[in-house]
């Protein structure tokens, strides 16, 4: 069933009436009404706020994950050559076993530390005459056991010493050797050469998917609710006595858009402050480049087409239980490159079916990033993708007014896509 009333049929009359140089007066007047509203409810600050907290809380867990990483405390007593404590330090390294070293005043002062658990090992020098020949020239104190990342950093070094024996032993230059086998490699060609990967921006093109669906979730309710609010409350009735329908839902897109992105702003910012405050995100290596600008780009135009979307939707009913169902298509059409993402693409950029998916509109904002992060995107994609996208905007945005118009205005049971687009 369908309710009009005078002032609905006056507002529609009234609508064609308006002149074009109003609209965005008009739009931008809806917009600031959305912005105000929705920036001063407390729902929205409360939301902000624990979103805040909850990447900051990441970050910090991240950080002090990163610095439960073991270390291992090594002492070495001043009578270590130097030579000897570069080559343990060096063994270590290229095994990435973490060392930090340490120089006790004596053998005695070292043990002590190894008795109170300040040192996992102490090296000191090989006794002369117990030294079997081929014998590195160090030996190992510790209290109790040996942890094993340890125990084989240590023997490797000893068996290059032994090796290093033998080489002299049969007349040769040990670092002669040495520098050999460091040179020896094996020439490998790749027929498909993988490409290059930059981690940091994986972690942005991934965080553009993840951002993108968050803030699609949230703004899909704003808008949907704030349709059937102003619908069943009547209020829609009295914005259309001086905006046309098409302007009162752009203006709403566009407010909410504004309020999203103000929300997604102040958590990405939190993240990247408490990230490079606590070294988890070094700036300084990161080359974000067109990376950034690219990502910005499609979280635009893909908030803009999901908003259209669910704006259009939502208007087909006057209930807020109905308003799960009716948009449930949109949201799913945008659940499906999402999940693509994280459990295709991640794993396979490459794959054909991705290629083919980024350059459709409604797939585009989720896959197109996290492919370029991969390196997997020729120069041209991304801008035809985007031109494809940006041209698809205006098709959406005339199709989603004419539902919008067709729909806000009626009350009662849901109405059909079809009779909303005859009633327009």
């Amino acid at each position: 069933m369908s309710l009009t009333t005078p002032t609905v049929q006056a507002a529609a009359a009234a609508g064609p009436a308006l002149p074009a140089q109003s609209a965005w007066s008009s739009i931008g007047l809806i917009a600031r009404r959305e912005i105000s509203t929705r920036t001063r409810a407390k729902s929205w600050r409360v939301t902000t706020l624990i979103m805040v907290a909850v990447v900051v809380a990441g970050v910090l867990i991240a950080h002090f994950a990163g610095g439960l990483t073991q270390s291992f405390a090594v002492g070495f007593t001043p009578d270590v050559p130097a030579a000897t404590v570069n080559a343990i330090e060096a063994t270590a390294k290229a095994a990435s076993v973490s060392m930090t070293a340490s120089t006790p005043a004596s053998q005695d002062a070292g043990q002590a530390l190894l008795t109170s658990g300040d040192l996992d090992a102490l090296v000191i020098p090989q006794t002369a005459g117990d030294a079997p020949s081929g014998a590195p020239s160090f030996e190992v104190v510790v209290k109790q056991t040996l942890d094993p990342s340890l125990q084989a950093t240590f023997t490797a070094l000893a068996q290059q010493d032994a090796l290093d024996a033998q080489v002299t032993g049969l007349g040769g230059d040990p670092g002669t050797v040495a520098a050999a086998i460091h040179e020896a490699n094996v020439q490998v060609t790749a027929l498909e050469p993988e490409p290059t990967i930059d981690t940091s921006q994986i972690v942005v093109g991934l965080a553009t998917v993840i951002v993108m669906y968050i803030a699609l979730m949230m703004g899909s309710q704003f808008v949907a609710q704030g349709v059937v609010e102003e619908k069943s409350s009547r209020v829609v009735e009295i914005l259309l006595a001086t905006v046309r329908p098409t302007y009162l839902m752009a203006g709403k897109v566009l407010g909410i858009g504004v309020v999203v992105l103000i929300q997604m702003v102040a958590t990405v910012g939190a993240a990247a402050l408490a990230a490079h405050c606590t070294g988890v995100l070094d700036a300084s290596a990161i080359h974000l480049g067109s990376m950034l600008v690219w990502s910005v780009a499609w979280f635009l135009v893909g908030f803009t087409i999901f908003a259209l979307m669910l704006a259009a939707l939502a208007s087909l009913v006057s209930r807020q239980e109905e308003v799960g169902s009716v948009t449930m298509p949109a949201l799913m059409l945008a659940m499906l490159p999402y999940m693509y993402t994280v459990t295709v693409l991640l794993h396979e950029p490459q794959a054909q079916l991705g290629k083919v998916m980024s350059f459709v509109p409604f797939f585009a904002p989720f896959l197109m990033p996290v492919r370029a992060a991969f390196n997997v995107v020729a120069p041209w994609e991304q801008p035809v993708a985007l031109v494809i996208a940006v041209a698809f905007l205006p098709v959406l945005a005339w199709l989603a007014g004419r539902i919008y118009a067709g729909a806000v205005l009626r009350t009662g049971a849901r109405i059909r896509l079809k009779d909303a687009l005859r009633s327009a």
